[in-house]
C-alpha cells in the first residue's frame, strides 16, 4: 500500500483528501509538523507526496526543495494558484507535476497512480549495472540517480533522471518533445509543454555544473539532441 503524505493547512480540504484516497487502497496521511515538514518527511517515508503552495512559516516551494535532501519521491503540487509561473516555479524547485484547486478527483487519482507508476510500478526505470547508458565518457548512474563525469557527481531528481536516460539512450539522435512527454507523464494531454522546458532546462544545469554546457541542444520544431 503507497503511504501518501498530505500537506494541505486548511483542514476541510486534508480530511477530503485522505478519506478520498483511503477509498483507492491508497494509505494517505496528513502532516502534522507545519513548523518541520522535512522532519515529517523523514519519519513518514512516503511514497507520494501532495504539497500545497500557501502554508505557515514556509511556502511549498521552500519545502520542496527541502524534501528533495532528503526523498526522491514524486511530488505532485495541490494549489488554488493557477498562474503558468506558479507552476514553472513547482518544477523548478523539484516538484514533478501540479493540479490545480478545486481539485477534480478523477484527475487527480490519474495523476497520483501515473506517477507511482512511474516511480515504483510497471514503468519504472529498472536499474544495473550492465545497463546504465554512457556516451562520451558521461555515464548515468540509474540506482543513485546521478550522472557522472571526469570523476564529478550531479544529483538528479527522478524526471532530470528520465530525462537523461532518454536523452543518453539516443546519443546524437534527434528525440522529439513528444516522446521526452510521454517519457515524464502517462497523461501528457494534461500536461503543458513549458513543463517539457522547464525540465531540460534543469538537467542542462546540472551538465553545466559537470562542466558540459551546450551539449543538450534544441532542434527547433523537433525537439532535442544530446551530443558529447
Amino acid at each position: 500500500m503507497y503511504r501518501i503524505l498530505i500537506i494541505e493547512d486548511d483542514d476541510k480540504i486534508g480530511e477530503l483528501l485522505k478519506q478520498s484516497l483511503s477509498k483507492y487502497g491508497l494509505e494517505p496521511l496528513r502532516a502534522m509538523q507545519m513548523d518541520d515538514l522535512k522532519k515529517e518527511v523523514i519519519e513518514t517515508e512516503p511514497h507520494l507526496i501532495l504539497l500545497d503552495i500557501h502554508l505557515p512559516h514556509f511556502d511549498g516551494y521552500y519545502w520542496c526543495r527541502q524534501f528533495r535532501t532528503v526523498t526522491s519521491a514524486p511530488i505532485l503540487f495541490v494549489s488554488a494558484r493557477s498562474g503558468e509561473m506558479d507552476q514553472v516555479m513547482a518544477i523548478e524547485n523539484g516538484g514533478d507535476d501540479y493540479i490545480t484547486k478545486p481539485i477534480p478527483l478523477d484527475l487527480l487519482l490519474a495523476k497520483i497512480k501515473g506517477l507511482l507508476r512511474r516511480a515504483y510500478g510497471e514503468y519504472a526505470v529498472i536499474a544495473s549495472a550492465s545497463s546504465e547508458p554512457e556516451t562520451g565518457g558521461l555515464k548515468l548512474h540509474l540506482s543513485q540517480s546521478e550522472l557522472e563525469w571526469s570523476g564529478q557527481i550531479a544529483p538528479l531528481t527522478k524526471n532530470e533522471c528520465l530525462l537523461a536516460e532518454c536523452l543518453l539512450t539516443h546519443a546524437g539522435q534527434v528525440v522529439s518533445r513528444e516522446r521526452l512527454l510521454e517519457t515524464l507523464w502517462d497523461d501528457v494531454q494534461f500536461v503543458d509543454d513549458n513543463t517539457l522546458t522547464v525540465n531540460v532546462t534543469r538537467l542542462r544545469r546540472k551538465l553545466e555544473e559537470l562542466g558540459l554546457p551546450g551539449v543538450i541542444e534544441t532542434v527547433r520544431g523537433h525537439g532535442y539532441k544530446l551530443v558529447i
